[in-house]
């Protein structure tokens, strides 16, 4: 038998005086069984040996530990070299091994995503068993996701939604799924909390560019929640309980809850004032420039010099000298007879 001083060192003494190799690892997680990890273990320590030499270090019998290497060889953990008898070699621990632990991670996924799909089914059939069930509770990350997705996608007619910080995803981060439902035909209709249009780099690489593919939206000093309508069939309300806490949300269906949600938004909507696009068209050279115009939207929106300040990119000081200079400039002396004279003049069209 070929034995060097790496086999001696990953064996053990059993009952009976025989040696077995000791794992170093449990590899049991990534789907061996204890007898390949025995043999795997043993052929880590003994490059090129042969099948009866693996059989004799792990205290097994030659058919059986042949049964093991085959399965080795199968799955990428062990190589097998031509000639009589054939030689094995263990393939590197930190490639092979990571390559099942990924596979294993695959196998989890795949059997979450089977889980979530199972649980929507499962919600729905008592749902509709039972149409008292008004308000379902999510909780989680991906199953808040995964409702808003199939709300949002089976919209018709419009989506409506209320949005507020904070934030769990990116926002922005479903711009492309709406515009393709807007060119489909779904209407959207947005009212953004003040602190909304302020977060910084919203306005500019969400906002606009959701309201020049025909979203129409409009701002309000503070909303009460956030909130997502899909036609007049269900709602979403997200919250948290506590701040960096686990998300939560409400699915309501239709019901009296809904059609409350649906003439609170309506409230706000006629409330709220409306945010536009105020980008000058390409080759157009009259009126203000694209800062001006950009300082007028968001004061029409009622945002804060502080807000405005962040949206923008420059100090409250600048800011400040902006607005001044601008109301001088249209001969106003408040903000909101700014805001009305920029209209007058086509400014903010």
């Amino acid at each position: 038998m070929r034995e060097d001083g790496a086999v001696a060192a990953s064996c053990q003494v059993a009952a009976g005086g025989e040696q077995r190799p000791e794992p170093e690892l449990e590899l049991d997680v990534v789907g061996l069984s204890d007898a390949s990890q025995l043999v795997y273990t043993a052929l880590v320590g003994l490059p090129r040996g042969s099948a009866s030499e693996i059989a004799e270090a792990c205290g097994m019998g030659a058919v059986a530990a042949g049964r093991q290497l085959s399965a080795l060889v199968k799955d990428g953990l062990a190589i097998k070299s031509t000639g009589r008898p054939p030689r094995f070699t263990a393939a590197a621990p930190d490639v092979a091994v990571t390559e099942l632990i990924r596979e294993g991670e695959r196998r989890l996924d795949a059997a979450r995503f089977l889980v979530r799909r199972l649980a929507e089914t499962h919600r729905e059939a008592h749902r509709i068993s039972d149409p008292s069930i008004a308000v379902e509770l999510l909780t989680g990350h991906e199953d808040i996701n995964s409702a808003f997705r199939r709300l949002t996608g089976s919209a018709r007619q419009q989506v409506r939604a209320f949005d507020r910080p904070p934030y769990v995803n990116r926002p922005g981060s479903d711009l492309e799924n709406q515009r393709r439902r807007q060119h489909t035909g779904v209407a959207h209709r947005v009212v953004y909390d003040r602190a909304a249009v302020a977060w910084p780099g919203r306005l500019r690489d969400d906002i606009l560019p959701s309201v020049r593919t025909g979203e129409e939206a409009r701002v309000r000093a503070e909303l009460p929640l956030k909130l997502v309508i899909a036609d007049d069939r269900s709602a979403i309300i997200p919250f948290s309980l506590a701040t960096g806490g686990h998300s939560v949300a409400y699915l309501v269906h239709r019901s009296p809850i809904l059609a409350a949600l649906e003439a609170l938004f309506e409230a706000e909507w006629e409330r709220a004032t409306p945010l536009r696009d105020t980008t000058p068209p390409a080759g157009r050279g009259d009126g203000p420039d694209a800062a001006t115009r950009a300082l007028l939207g968001l004061l029409a929106s009622g945002c804060t010099d502080a807000a405005i300040a962040r949206t923008q990119g420059w100090s409250e000081r600048t800011t400040q000298r902006r607005i001044r200079r601008l109301m001088t400039e249209l001969g106003a002396a408040t903000r909101f007879q700014a805001a009305a004279q920029a209209a007058r003049r086509g400014w903010l069209e």
